[in-house]
């Protein structure tokens, strides 16, 4: 018997808090400005900036376009996972364990956790790096710090969302601030800037540092978290104002990944201006701590400014880190943990490394943590990518808001670029790892063993939507579509129950439900919408499947009495065990007929406890068909 999938809303706590909808005008674009921000943040951590002081110390500005083509592809995924979470009230594990069986499921889950693990790694570092920098403290001091922001979430959470998101942008722009001061006493030749922005890769090692600037850029638990933030908003869920919330969306995304492409740019430049400019251009990859910085970068106040803005950019990242790991623990497990246990947890695991690493091998490490962390992340970003763009094309869950075919193109494109690129980044660490004789058989094995079976949950990320999304549309109708009704049999039901879910198994279930009822039956249609805003609001909620599915029961109420049959129609909201029951038992039914291969979203209510739980509230005879 299948175990029926329950949704509660994402981020609970603060899911619809906004209120967008009786706004105006730039009022309610302004209703919608803020979820980008916190996004944005992911694409300045320490692991953006390490990759961007590596490329602009080795090769000056010649690599600014890979910035500018990875920002490209961040704005094109971020729009579709706000699209994703404002059309289908999902966030993307949400999407994903309705999608997935339960065991592939598992395994993203537990990518998505090292994910979050290695991104709160790299700000771990990044803020005891910027303490080191500002008060000479060791890193080890500065990392154990870093535990006391564990509960700076739950605080800022108990001011609403809009003051979380004032908290992040206020960060953002101390961010912006610090390197707008650097650029200035850099002073780059802006000639040189400009020539950045024509492709061309200068060496193997810059192909090598470019793959680490897209792996480091779109941020894996970025397309979680944004899927979520844009569901804060509570607005009329009409086709008309779901479009407009998709573009003001949109707008809002496109203009703070370009503030976090300006913040990118300028962390590059400001590294061929003071390290490339003065010859150093064997400075090393992803070395980030004083020992290093200091020289360079201590004239002219340059080191404080990157201290401040290393540490508030830490900051900020380590608070949406936080809710991206609430996000894919509710949504892939539907299991929810209080907040501080859940912040604490996740900090511990990203601490842990970072000390035993800074004490037994000293700080030069920090360096090689910062590139396994995005090595993780860049191992992980396929399999939150490739979902997203399946079910945003998913023609029968997105309706009218599907994504053209354009942007598909574009969106399997990008997909295959980050993918291609990372996959290169693994292999070349993972020949590194076999070659080097300090690790033993077993480990080898085990890494050659994690490096199959990730490819293999790979393929099955790709392929298994299509195959399901096959099976479904071999059995589920068009919402609306006309079918054969049998007008056959008179019995003695007079008032008859009919449980639809635009599936299938309608036309069978109404085709017995009227052999029995006849011409002189009074039948009611029934369908329960089962959104997150259903389970929220009941009868208000007002978003776009309720919409729809009401106008797919109009019609099959419309066609029916045209046949001569006398038909009313009532839409119930929430979970189908409680609404089917309460609905019948009000109307008096005789008789409740039910179909039994509705699509897995109506709870199939023949494999699922629906029907068990519908036949003890009722009275009345109920015929599964």
């Amino acid at each position: 018997m299948a175990k029926e999938k329950t949704f509660t809303p994402s981020l609970q706590e603060v899911n619809a808090s906004v209120d967008a909808e009786k706004r105006k005008g730039f009022r309610k674009f302004f209703a919608f400005l803020g979820p980008a921000y916190l996004v944005s943040v992911g694409y300045m951590d320490p692991g953006n900036w390490a990759t961007d002081l590596a490329g602009g110390s080795q090769f000056g500005y010649s690599l600014l376009w890979v910035l500018l083509m990875s920002n490209l592809i961040a704005l094109l995924l971020q729009s579709l996972s706000a699209r994703l979470g404002i059309v289908r009230s999902r966030d993307l594990a949400q999407a994903s364990r309705e999608m997935y069986p339960a065991p592939v499921n598992f395994c993203l889950y537990f990518l998505a956790e090292i994910a979050i693990a290695a991104c709160d790694l790299a700000e771990v570092l990044g803020m005891a790096i910027g303490l080191q920098l500002l008060f000479g403290l060791s890193l080890n001091t500065g990392v154990l710090i870093t535990v006391l922001d564990t509960f700076l979430l739950l605080f800022l959470l108990n001011f609403g969302i809009r003051k979380m998101e004032a908290f992040i942008i206020s960060l953002v722009f101390i961010i912006g601030c610090a390197f707008l001061t650097e650029m200035f006493f850099a002073q780059p030749v802006l000639a040189d800037v400009a020539k950045g922005l024509v492709p061309s890769i200068p060496s193997d090692t810059a192909l090598y540092i470019a793959i680490g600037i897209i792996g480091a850029t779109v941020m894996p638990h970025n397309l979680y978290l944004h899927s979520s933030l844009v569901q804060t908003r509570r607005f009329d869920r009409s086709e008309k104002e779901i479009r407009k919330a998709i573009k003001f969306n949109i707008i809002d995304s496109a203009i703070a990944l370009n503030l976090a492409f300006f913040v990118n740019a300028a962390i590059l430049i400001l590294a061929a201006s003071v390290f490339y400019k003065n010859g150093l251009f064997e400075w090393q990859r992803y070395k980030m701590h004083t020992s290093c910085l200091h020289p360079c970068l201590e004239p002219n106040g340059h080191l404080y400014f990157f201290a401040v803005a290393l540490i508030a950019a830490g900051q900020s990242i380590t608070i949406t880190g936080t809710l991206a790991g609430q996000i894919v623990m509710e949504g892939y497990l539907n299991l929810r943990i209080a907040p501080w246990i859940r912040r604490l947890l996740t900090r511990l695991i990203a601490i842990t490394p970072a000390l035993i690493a800074i004490n037994f091998y000293g700080e030069d490490s920090t360096g090689d943590l910062l590139v396994l962390s995005q090595v993780i992340l860049s191992m992980q970003l396929g399999f939150a990518i490739i979902p997203l763009i399946h079910f945003v094309s998913d023609k029968k869950r997105m309706k009218n808001f599907v994504i053209p075919g354009y942007v598909k193109l574009l969106a399997w494109l990008s997909a295959l670029v980050i993918v291609s690129l990372n996959v290169k980044l693994v292999i070349e660490q993972l020949f590194s790892f076999l070659s080097n004789d300090a690790f033993g058989v077993v480990a080898k094995g085990a890494a050659v063993l994690v490096a199959i079976g990730a490819a293999l949950l790979m393929v099955v990320a790709i392929v298994y939507p299509f195959l399901k999304n096959k099976k479904e549309t071999s059995d589920t109708l068009l919402h609306g579509s006309k079918v054969e009704f049998v007008p056959e049999a008179i019995t003695s039901y007079n008032k008859v129950a009919i449980a639809v879910d635009f599936s299938g198994s309608d036309q069978k279930t109404i085709n017995h439900a009227i052999m029995l009822g006849g011409t002189k039956a009074r039948y009611l249609l029934i369908h329960v919408v089962e959104s997150a805003g259903a389970f929220v609001f009941g009868k208000d909620v007002r978003d776009f499947e309720s919409t729809s599915d009401n106008e797919n029961l109009k019609r099959y109420e419309e066609q029916l009495n045209e046949m001569g049959y006398s038909f009313e129609r009532m839409i119930g909201y929430g979970d189908p065990k409680h609404a089917i029951p309460t609905i019948v038992n009000a109307y008096q039914a005789d008789l409740l007929v039910m179909g039994a291969h509705g699509h897995k979203t109506f709870k199939d209510m023949i494999f699922g406890t629906t029907v068990d739980s519908v036949r003890h509230k009722t009275n009345v005879p109920v015929l599964i068909v």
